[in-house]
């Protein structure tokens, strides 16, 4: 059974801190939740912090790690046509659809490279190599860091191929079930992929992507 002060994510979350001249005074483990094999997935906790000022921070964080998201776009090698390949899955906290980039948490790998290459594989079926990734943002992005430790990396790549291989990945079903994923694949032109996003971390990587090309 993985210790908090163990796990990758509180370490990250507390040098994170110290870069940062946050002194730590104390944490409390409010609560706490696992993996099947025992690492930490989620950890609320109780601190007692203060910056390079003497000024107490707000006392309630929830550590949930880093995280990548590929921005897949594939060009069809007839047309030169653009579309990205999205997954689209519920989600619990509003339960609506939603349409995202390939996406996942580092939870224990220190590389989100390797994270990225693996979670494009499992969540479209689709292999890339480290080699064919971009990352768009040098330093972290984080989601709501009055709260959350949660931090980003975006990356995007590009693959041309033939329209009937970019068919093959119109409503292909993957996700691990073991975990209640239940995703399925969705093919967008680019240029329509906006209006359908209702996740603000995948219209981003939208933006830093065309942002890119320019």
């Amino acid at each position: 059974m993985e210790r908090l002060e163990d796990s990758l994510k509180y370490r990250q979350w507390r040098n994170t801190l110290e870069a940062n001249q946050i002194q730590l005074h104390s944490v409390e483990e409010l609560s706490l939740t696992r993996k099947p094999n025992g690492e930490i997935l989620f950890a609320k906790l109780k601190v007692h912090a203060t910056n390079a000022e003497g000024e107490k921070l707000l006392p309630i964080v929830l550590l949930r790690g880093h995280f990548v998201s590929v921005l897949t776009c594939l060009k069809s090698l007839e047309t030169g046509k653009e579309y990205l390949l999205l997954v689209k899955q519920h989600r619990i906290a509003n339960g609506a659809v939603s349409y995202e980039h390939p996406a996942g948490m580092c939870d224990s790998e220190t590389d989100p490279l390797a994270v990225a290459v693996k979670e494009v594989k499992e969540e479209t079926g689709l292999a890339i190599l480290p080699t064919q990734l971009v990352r768009m943002n040098d330093q972290i992005l984080y989601t709501s860091a009055g709260l959350l430790d949660e931090g980003g990396y975006m990356f995007y790549c590009e693959l041309t191929l033939p329209d009937a291989e970019i068919d093959k990945f119109r409503d292909r079903r993957s996700g691990e079930t073991s975990e209640n994923e239940h995703i399925n694949t969705f093919i967008c032109p680019l240029e329509e992929a906006l209006p359908l996003m209702n996740s603000v971390v995948s219209q981003l990587n939208v933006f830093l992507y065309l942002q890119a090309k320019k």
